[in-house]
């Protein structure tokens, strides 16, 4: 019977109906000035969300596409590079380098945890012939709602040469991420997270040093060339056909993105954090990251004692038309995750509360009804004042 439901994931999210809107212009020739027209106005908007003057690369690909491509034009076939991970997409940038014939070590944090920047300090200090050619990190982790620490793994990383690799797909524009100030080479994004348009592009950040690598390596993509990308920018396309109307979105979504402001934006989804972490403490149900390092595109929760969380996302969206997210891997069925990033309301975040209290009662877990509103409501008022 519902169409819209309250919608909470950590991506895809809610598409603005401007981005709608704009998503159904007519068709243009992918190969003509209307759609270089509307690439030379959506690079520069990217490159302000990214915060950069390095080149940018628009795929037509889902995030992993921009994962996979990092790899293949950065790192070389028996080259060695570090994957820091805290989480599933970590191995995923693990696997992407297996397949290349990447001799990739996996520094491997405690799901849960962050990136210890002193532990990386000290491997690459033991690199002291600099073998090391790249630093593969997630810079928000979507599997454990972990934020890294981005600026304090690039200080550790001091005068290293190794590429600076960071997989932003979930965390840019939901948190600071200065790829030019943090000095990071390779920066991946994706659509349908806080840029509020649907799957299916993926954006690259590349330094004048990650483009230095590039030289030196003989991709072994075709479609994933990045040089390729580099050269058909010039001319105002992309090496292969576009999702033209998804660029049409994009455009759209970056005018909403720049009338907003980064600082805002900041801002809206730390009151969003704030708001869910409160209100699930409130339930008494525990937070599966420590609030130092929480996510402000997306909170974990521990299911209780005795409720697999698959019951809990089931009833809040069958009863309640709320829909939310499960644990991956070994976290499967013991957290579910609720997404606030992109284009979410605050009425939205109290109305899914208010729905995980009647779950939570339904299944019998004991609570005060109307506790998580409240806090949660609270937050909003403090900060809205």
């Amino acid at each position: 019977m519902w169409e819209n439901p309250i919608f909470l994931l950590p991506g895809p999210t809610q598409v603005p109906p401007r981005v709608l809107r704009a998503m159904s212009a007519p068709m243009v020739n992918h190969r003509g000035p209307k759609f270089k027209e509307l690439l030379d106005e959506c690079i520069p908007g990217i490159q302000k969300i990214f915060q950069t003057k390095n080149d940018i690369c628009l795929l037509t690909s889902s995030g992993t596409g921009g994962m996979e491509a990092a790899v293949a034009n950065f790192i070389g076939r028996g080259e060695k590079a570090i994957v820091v991970s805290v989480g599933s997409f970590g191995y995923r940038f693990k696997a992407i380098c297996d397949k290349y014939g990447v001799e990739a070590e996996l520094m491997d944090f405690t799901w849960g945890t962050a990136a210890d920047p002193q532990k990386v300090k000290e491997r690459l200090q033991q690199d002291k012939n600099h073998e090391i050619k790249a630093i593969l990190i997630q810079h928000n982790e979507t599997s454990t709602a972990v934020l890294n620490d981005i600026e304090a793994i690039s200080k550790a990383k001091g005068n290293h040469p190794a590429l600076l690799i960071v997989d932003a797909i979930s965390g840019l524009a939901a948190a600071d991420l200065q790829t030019d100030n943090w000095g990071i080479d390779v920066v991946i994004a994706g659509a349908q997270k806080a840029f509020m348009i649907p799957p299916g592009l993926a954006m690259v950040s590349v330094s004048d040093r990650a483009w230095e690598a590039a030289e030196k390596i003989n991709s072994q993509s075709l479609y994933f060339d990045l040089k390729a990308y580099k050269e058909f920018l010039q001319k105002g396309q992309t090496p292969y056909t576009p999702a033209i109307s998804l660029v049409f979105g994009l455009k759209e979504a970056l005018n909403i993105m720049l009338e907003e402001g980064l600082e805002n934006i900041f801002k809206r989804h730390i009151l969003y954090r704030d708001m869910v972490r409160q209100g699930v403490k409130a339930l008494g149900l525990d937070l599966f990251v420590a609030d130092d390092i929480a996510s402000p595109a997306v909170t974990a929760v521990k299911a209780p004692e005795g409720i697999p969380a698959g019951e809990i996302t089931r009833i809040m969206r069958e009863d309640y038309n709320v829909v939310l997210a499960g644990g991956q891997q070994h976290l499967k069925d013991k957290i579910f995750r609720i997404g606030h990033l992109g284009y979410v309301q605050p009425m939205e975040i109290i109305a899914a509360l208010a729905a995980l209290e009647l779950t939570l009662e339904k299944l019998g877990f004991k609570v005060t009804r109307g506790a998580a509103v409240t806090v949660a409501e609270k937050v909003l008022k403090e900060r809205r004042d």
